[in-house]
């Protein structure tokens, strides 16, 4: 057995199409930083190997046959939520997508998407600098207005710049508009980033959205 690179990104593969895991196999070979240590072919699968394998990520269709990529995804993150799930799909329609997001997911690829894109996408997930997208931001905004209007602000451990990162970020903003918006560094957005994460005990910007607009920290 190959020995696996000490800084690779252990990948597990669910999908219940043969032909769709073999274009994900030969999408992550291309890129060394991926290393694939699995496949699974429906979510119940994907539960149990998950246990076995330890993936680092996990690339997770959403329609599969005996339990789904949806609960597979609620289950696996409430067991192992240092896992980070990416919904893989044909179809850009968010409604299920915005549900795997809910349930922990950390983002979702197109299938149609060119190789460089996944890779590009992929490694910023890894290490927790994939921006969400605005459309899910919207999403997210609107299901929260569905609700009634915000609650005053609430007192938190965050710093008045950390709250206007929070801000940008419930807005789908990347790093990069984050860092010209305040004259900033992108690796001091990148900081402030993970200190909002560890002060909150959260864990992605899916997350931190939903906490800045449960606290009334963003206009919704």
């Amino acid at each position: 057995m190959n020995s696996i690179p000490e800084n690779a990104f252990r990948v597990l593969i669910a999908d219940d199409h043969a032909h769709a895991r073999e274009g994900m196999r030969d999408i992550l070979s291309i890129d060394p930083s991926f290393v694939i240590v699995g496949e699974a072919v429906n979510g119940e699968e994907a539960l149990a190997m998950t246990e076995t394998v330890m993936p680092d990520m996990i690339l997770m269709d959403i329609s599969m046959p005996v339990m789904g990529g949806l609960e597979a995804t609620k289950r696996i993150k409430e067991r192992f939520p240092y896992v980070k799930i990416v919904m893989v799909t044909v179809s850009d329609d968010i409604t299920h997508l915005f549900e795997a997001l809910k349930k922990g997911a950390q983002g979702y690829l197109l299938k149609n998407l060119q190789p460089s894109a996944w890779h590009e996408y992929l490694r910023a997930i890894a290490i927790d600098e994939a921006p969400m997208s605005k459309e899910l931001a919207f999403r997210i905004l609107q299901e929260f207005s569905s609700k009634g209007p915000n609650k005053p602000p609430a007192a938190t451990p965050l710093t008045s710049r950390e709250r206007e990162i929070l801000e940008r970020v419930a807005k789908g903003e990347s790093n990069k508009e984050i860092a010209a918006q305040f004259s900033l560094s992108e690796h001091t957005v990148k900081n402030h980033l993970k200190n909002i994460l560890q002060k909150l005990h959260l864990e992605n910007r899916v997350q931190l959205t939903r906490y800045a607009l449960e606290h009334g920290l963003v206009d919704n």
